[in-house]
C-alpha cells in the first residue's frame, strides 16, 4: 500500500443496507454540526446586549469569525481526506467542533467568544469534505444525487433543532447553558463514527478502485477552474449561499424585531420552517437532480435552479409582509424553493471532479461558498443594517435582508448559464479519470 492510499476494507462488500447504515450516521454528524452551528443565532440579542456590541459586530460573530477558518482548514483537511482515512477524519473534527461549543458557554468577553467560533470553524472544516467523498464511494451516480439530498437535509434538521431548544433555553436559561448543552452529545458520537463507519475503497460505487494516485491542490485547482460549468455553478450558488445565510443567521432576530414575537414562538417558527422548509427543500431537489439527469444532465442544474428562482419573489413577500400572519404563510414556501438547489450543488461538484480529487473539490466548493454565503452573508446583513437604522430605525433588518434576496436573484440566473456547458464538461471529468 502505498503512502498517499487511506486503509481500506478491501475485501469487504458493503450491502445497501451498511451503505444506508453509514449515510445515516454521516446524517447525524451533519446534524450535530448545524445545531452547534446555528444555536448562536437565536442568541444574537442577549450576547449583544452583554457586549454591548453593534449588528456589524453580530454579524462578524456569526459569519466570519466561524466561516473564515472553517473555509481556509477546509483545503489541506480535504487534502488529507484525499489521502488518509475519512472516517477517522470526520471523528476527529467532531470531537474538536463540539469541545469548542461547549467552551463556548464559558467565554467572559466577545473576543473569547470569537477565538471559540474559530475554534468550532476549524473542526467543522474536517466534516463535509470528506463525508461528500464518502458518500459518493458507497451511492453509484444514478443514488448519489437523493444521497447527498439526504446528507444535506442534516443541516436543516440541525438548524430546527437549535431554533426550537434555543427558543426554550433562551426564554428560560442563559447563552452559556445553550453552548454547553448543544456541545456535549458530540463527543460521543464522534466515538461512533470512529467504530462502526468503515472506509471503503475509492471509486468503490464505480468499481475503479485501481485509480489511487492523488492529484496536487495545484492540479484540482487547475482541473476544476478549466470548466466553465464549474465556474459559473461556483458564482451562481455562492450568491444563492448568501442569501440562504442571512436568512439563517438573522432570521429569528428579524422575526422577534419586526414581528414582536417572544423566544419560544421564534423558536417555534424557525424550526418548523427551517427543518421541514429546508429538509423537503432537499430531498425534493435530489429527486429532481437523479431524475433530471436520466433525460438530459444539465436539466439536473438548469430545473433546480429555475424552482428557486421562482421562489425568491415570495421572500421578499416574507420580508415586506406588514402582518405577522402573512410573514407566517410565505416563509415555509420561500425556504422550501430557496434550497432546492442544494444536492445539485454537491452532487455536480462531485461528477465534475476526478476520483482522486473529490474530498479537495468538495473542500474548494465550501471554501468559495462558504467564504461568500456563511462568512459575507451574515456581515453584509448587520452592516446594512447598522447603515439603514439611521433612515429606518428598527425596520432596517428588514431592508438589509431584502438585498440579500436580491443577489440570491443574480446567483440562480449564473446557474441557468452554467447548464450550457454542463454536459460537455462532465465528459471531460470522465475521461480524464479513465486515462
Amino acid at each position: 500500500m502505498s503512502k498517499s492510499t487511506a486503509p481500506t476494507d478491501d475485501s469487504v462488500q458493503f450491502s445497501t443496507g451498511y451503505s444506508n447504515y453509514v449515510l445515516a450516521v454521516l446524517f447525524i454528524v451533519y446534524v450535530v454540526n448545524f445545531i452547534d452551528r446555528q444555536v448562536l443565532s437565536v442568541f444574537i440579542g442577549p450576547i449583544k446586549e452583554e457586549f454591548g456590541a453593534s449588528d456589524t459586530q453580530m454579524g462578524l460573530l456569526v459569519g466570519f469569525a466561524f466561516a473564515l477558518l472553517y473555509t481556509i482548514a477546509g483545503i489541506p483537511i480535504a487534502r488529507w481526506a484525499d489521502k488518509g482515512s475519512r472516517r477517522n477524519i470526520i471523528a476527529i473534527g467532531l470531537t474538536v467542533w463540539s469541545a469548542f461549543t461547549v467552551l463556548s458557554g464559558f467565554a467572559k468577553s466577545f473576543g473569547q467568544l470569537a477565538i471559540a467560533r474559530v475554534g468550532v470553524g476549524i473542526g467543522e472544516a474536517a466534516g463535509s469534505p470528506p463525508a461528500h467523498s464518502l458518500i459518493a464511494d458507497y451511492f453509484p451516480v444514478s443514488k448519489r444525487g437523493t444521497a447527498l439530498a439526504i446528507y444535506a437535509a442534516g443541516a436543516f434538521v440541525g438548524g430546527a433543532i437549535a431554533f426550537l431548544c434555543g427558543g426554550y433555553l433562551r426564554e428560560f436559561f442563559d447563552w452559556r447553558t445553550a453552548f454547553i448543552v448543544v456541545g456535549a452529545p458530540g463527543l460521543l458520537i464522534a466515538l461512533l463514527v470512529r467504530f462502526t463507519v468503515k472506509e471503503p475503497p475509492r471509486g468503490y460505487s464505480e468499481q475503479r478502485t485501481g485509480e489511487n494516485a492523488s492529484s496536487t491542490l495545484k492540479e484540482t485547482l487547475v482541473f476544476l477552474y478549466g470548466s466553465k460549468a464549474w465556474v459559473f455553478m461556483m458564482a451562481g450558488y455562492s450568491l444563492l449561499s448568501l442569501t440562504g445565510y442571512a436568512i439563517l443567521m438573522w432570521g429569528f432576530e428579524f422575526l422577534a424585531r419586526i414581528h414582536g414575537m417572544n423566544p419560544i414562538s421564534t423558536g417555534q417558527l424557525m424550526g418548523i420552517v427551517i427543518g421541514v422548509g429546508g429538509s423537503l427543500g432537499a430531498l425534493i431537489g435530489g429527486r429532481l437532480v437523479d431524475k433530471m439527469s436520466l433525460i438530459k444532465v444539465s436539466r439536473a442544474v438548469s430545473v433546480p435552479a429555475l424552482i428557486t428562482l421562482a421562489g425568491l419573489p415570495v421572500g421578499a413577500v416574507f420580508l415586506m409582509s406588514q402582518t405577522q400572519t402573512m410573514a407566517m404563510w410565505t416563509f415555509l414556501p420561500f425556504f422550501l424553493m430557496l434550497n432546492i438547489y442544494i444536492p445539485a450543488m454537491f452532487s455536480t461538484n462531485q461528477n465534475l471532479a476526478k476520483l482522486d480529487m473529490r474530498a479537495t473539490a468538495s473542500a474548494i466548493m465550501l471554501f468559495i461558498v462558504n467564504i461568500v454565503g456563511a462568512g459575507a452573508g451574515p456581515l453584509l446583513v448587520g452592516a446594512l443594517s447598522d447603515v439603514f437604522a439611521a433612515e429606518h430605525g428598527i425596520e432596517s433588518i428588514r431592508y438589509a435582508l431584502l438585498c440579500a434576496v436580491g443577489l440570491g436573484v443574480i446567483g440562480a440566473l449564473l446557474l441557468l448559464y452554467c447548464s450550457r456547458y454542463l454536459e460537455e464538461d462532465l465528459k471531460r471529468a470522465h475521461s480524464a479519470a479513465v486515462e
